[in-house]
This record gives C-alpha cells, sequence and structure tokens, in this order.
C-alpha cells in the first residue's frame, strides 16, 4: 500500500495510526480529523476538565518525541467515498485516494430536538463542548442533566462539587440499567441522593421553555423544573452518514467483523462508529469505551495490511470506568447475558462493592465501586474464562 488514510483523529485515529508504524507501514499516512485540535484525551471532559483541574494541555495524547510521519488534515470533514477510485470526497471539495482507509469517525451526541439556538442548552463530547460548559458553570446556578448515563452522572457529579443546584431527570425507571443492569443500576445511581442531587426517574422530557435561553425543563407529566442551564446527554450516534452510498454494508455503525473488516476490501473501522462482531456472544456490537478505541486498531490494522489473511483474536471483554461523587466505578464484560447478579465484597449502603454477573453459574461481568484491587482480579479473571 502506497498511501493509507485514517478518517478520524481521535484516539481511535490515533491508536490506528500509531499500529500501522508499529507493524511495519512505512509508506504515505494521512489523518484526517473534522475538528481542528489535534489528538485529545475526552474521559476527563466531563470531570476534571470541566472542574478546572486539568487543562488543555493535558489531554494531549500525542507525546512530545513522538513523530508518526504523518499529515494531517485536521478542521476537514470527510463527505463521502468512492469505492471505484477510492476516493474520500471532504466537504470543501478536495479528495483523496487511498489504497487503504481506516474509517475512525467515532459519533456525535444526540441532541433535544426544539434546543437548537437556545441559549444554556449544552451536550458534551467535544473539547469545545466542555470550554463551552465549563464557563457556564462557572457563574453557578441551577442545573438540569437530561439522561442519567455515565457522561451525564459525571457532569452532574461535577457540577455538584462546583456548588451547582443539580437535577438529573432520566426516562427509564432506573438510570444505568442498560450497562449495568436493574440492581447494579439502582445501587450506582443512589450516588446522586446521597449527595443531595435531585434523581427523577420514569419521566420523559416534552421540551425546553424559554424565549433567548432556556428557563426550565417541561416534562411529559406536567411538571417543569427550572433551570440556568441544561446538559442533555442522551446518548451518541455513529458518524457513519458519509459512508452512504459507498457499498460499506451500515447497521447501528460500520458493520465489521471480528477483526475490524468492513464488506469493502481494504477498508476497517474502529472506535465509536465500529459495530463489530462478537465471537463470545455471537452478535454485533457496538462498544464506546476508551479502552476499546485503544486496543481494537492493533487487531484492525493487522488486518488491512494482511489483506484479511490474518485469523482474528478474541478481543479482551470490554472495559470502561466512571469517576462519580468520589466513588470509583469499573466495569468489565456485559451484563445483558447475565442471568444472577451477586456482591461479593463490600455492602451497598457503602457504595464499595465488588458485583459479579453471572450466566448459568459462569462469570461474564464484574463490577467493582472503591474496589480497584479486587476488581482488577475480577477482570483479569473475565479474561480468561470468556477467551
Amino acid at each position: 500500500m502506497r498511501t493509507v488514510a485514517v478518517v478520524g483523529a481521535s484516539l481511535a485515529g490515533l491508536s490506528a495510526a500509531r499500529s500501522l508504524r508499529k507493524q511495519g507501514y512505512d509508506g504515505r499516512l494521512v489523518v484526517i480529523g473534522d475538528e481542528l485540535h489535534r489528538p485529545y484525551d475526552r474521559p476527563p471532559l466531563s470531570k476534571e476538565f470541566l472542574a478546572g483541574t486539568v487543562g488543555e494541555a493535558e489531554l494531549v495524547l500525542e507525546t512530545d518525541d513522538e513523530d508518526l510521519r504523518a499529515e494531517w488534515l485536521l478542521g476537514v470533514r470527510a463527505t463521502g467515498l468512492d469505492r471505484t477510485e477510492r476516493a474520500i470526497r471532504f466537504a470543501d471539495g478536495r479528495e483523496l485516494r487511498a489504497d487503504g482507509i481506516v474509517v475512525a469517525t467515532g459519533a456525535a451526541a444526540r441532541t433535544l430536538p426544539g434546543s437548537e439556538g437556545l441559549a444554556g442548552v449544552h451536550v458534551l463530547r467535544t473539547l469545545d463542548d466542555a470550554r463551552s460548559l465549563r464557563d457556564e458553570l462557572a457563574g453557578g446556578g441551577r442545573l438540569v442533566v437530561i439522561g442519567g448515563g455515565f457522561v451525564g452522572a459525571e457532569v452532574a457529579s461535577t457540577a455538584y462539587a462546583l456548588g451547582l443546584d443539580v437535577t438529573v431527570i432520566e426516562a427509564a425507571p432506573t438510570p444505568l440499567a442498560g450497562p449495568l443492569g436493574q440492581t447494579m443500576g439502582a445501587i450506582v445511581s443512589a450516588l446522586h441522593a446521597d449527595h443531595g442531587v435531585r434523581l427523577l426517574c420514569g419521566v420523559g422530557v416534552k421540551g425546553l421553555s424559554g424565549e433567548r435561553r432556556v428557563d426550565a425543563v417541561l416534562l411529559e407529566d406536567g411538571r417543569s423544573v427550572p433551570a440556568d442551564i441544561v446538559v442533555v446527554g442522551v446518548g451518541a450516534r455513529p458518524c457513519v452518514e458519509w459512508l452512504e452510498g459507498s457499498g460499506i454494508e451500515l447497521d447501528n455503525g460500520v458493520k465489521c467483523g471480528a477483526d475490524g473488516r468492513t464488506s469493502l476490501a481494504g477498508v476497517v473501522a474502529v472506535g465509536d462508529c465500529a459495530n463489530w462482531y462478537d465471537p463470545r456472544a455471537g452478535v454485533h456490537r457496538r462498544v464506546e469505551h476508551w479502552t476499546g478505541a485503544r486496543e481494537r486498531p492493533d487487531a484492525a490494522v493487522a488486518t488491512l495490511l494482511a489483506g484479511g489473511a490474518v485469523e482474528p483474536g478474541v478481543p479482551r471483554p470490554p472495559y470502561f470506568w466512571s469517576d462519580q461523587y468520589g466513588v470509583k466505578i469499573q466495569f468489565s464484560g456485559h451484563a445483558a447475558g447475565a442471568d444472577s447478579v451477586t456482591i461479593e465484597e463490600g455492602t451497598a449502603d457503602e457504595r464499595n462493592v465488588l458485583a459479579v454477573y453471572r450466566r448459568a453459574g459462569q462469570p461474564v461481568a464484574a463490577l467493582g465501586m472503591n474496589q480497584p484491587r479486587l476488581f482488577t482480579r475480577w477482570r483479569k479473571q473475565l479474561a480468561r474464562t470468556t477467551s
């Protein structure tokens, strides 16, 4: 291959570029990003960066002495892929032909319909999002977080520590029930009540009120929650519209094999936009976690360079972490397939549990709350027993 293009310049794209050089590719390498920023770390955006304890320089993912010998096209948005010409089309009219392509365009935060142009309403996905929200939180006031997932919970925790009056609204009866299951989702989300943060569950949002600036969140049950600032944390959609009509199969992102290969030869996908096949469960999964964006590009790049001639290994169980109200939450595996969950160490009341999820008696996932040592052991055991 003379030219490889990595479309996406966040962690997954950077990891793919590193893997290309590490695995011996010495040709032309072009990294394309729609943001103007060089690759940066996203997890701190909802926590330390938002709190002001971490600056932008500390978010940089590249090391001072790192030289990938790459061409960086930043602030450029991909709008299409011509499979015949193997050309990536950009919004500014330019094209780039490439022999190999790594799709790493990530995901974008979902917005609340009708909130466009209303001041005080934020999403949190990018550095620019975080800058804007941080400036507003500095002024204090009443914050309403729509969505009780991990990003929403982290923003609520950070804002509480900054002294804001915080309310979290979650449409589901139990926050975090999707990734953690009902039982542990209830225990983890109880951290809000522990710290005086209001949590309204089982009610949808009808809309927002305010003329130029938001002043309240309107609920489906007729209630109105006053708000000076609103953060919408209702998930993300994979950024794959630019691939429509390219011949690449799309299904909740880019549909991939266990090695990241797509339905189009010479194209692999990684990161939040990639819907990889999970050989353990026999289904495709799109996993939006830092570790997946860091680790899986190695396999995808190996597949790309070998033309699909390598046998894919079994990826480690997904892992993610969250920091809320001073509690470190760690999770590995998949809760959805479990038929039981037991607390092995600690107590729910003290929020220091180590819980193990099992299916037919076999462990399939583990959750730790302020149990880093025990959790690490279980994470290693899960990797051994599910490989």
